[in-house]
């Protein structure tokens, strides 16, 4: 069994994958198709939580709980984080505006906000081998 630190190291790793994916598709939709950013960023944070919650399953905690409510677990525990993170992210934006590369510094700042609590509650109640032993047995 790999230790906590290894697979804290491991989700801020995917965490920087997920922050590549989610900065973006920000970028894509504000700079590229003149959406709003708020609009970009929920079309956006779906797109990177998907990733992450993939890449963690497979290569991080090596998950063999049933996708779906797995899935449907990381998006709850992960609400949390996201919570600061969207909060922080419109912070930003109302603070300094959509310009430029704001949009994507403020995806920044949210990311990392966000990144001890997920990690916390993702091991703890999503990726746990308890949890996964109990849902292999129901």
């Amino acid at each position: 069994m790999r230790s906590r630190q290894s697979l804290f190291i491991g989700f801020a790793i995917i965490g920087v994958i997920g922050f590549v994916v989610d900065a973006g598709v920000v970028a894509i939709l504000v700079r590229g198709l003149g959406r709003g950013a708020y609009q970009a960023r929920l079309c956006s944070y779906f797109f990177a939580v998907t990733t992450t919650w993939w890449l963690n399953r497979r290569f991080n905690f090596r998950s063999q709980s049933p996708p779906g409510r797995e899935f449907a677990a990381f998006l709850l525990t992960n609400a949390f984080g996201a919570a600061i993170n969207l909060s922080l992210y419109a912070a930003i934006i109302a603070w300094f505006g959509a310009t430029g590369w704001i949009p994507v510094a403020a995806v920044a700042a949210g990311s990392l906000a966000g990144l001890s609590i997920n990690f916390l509650l993702s091991s703890r109640l999503v990726f746990s081998r308890r949890r996964n032993k109990t849902a292999d047995n129901p």
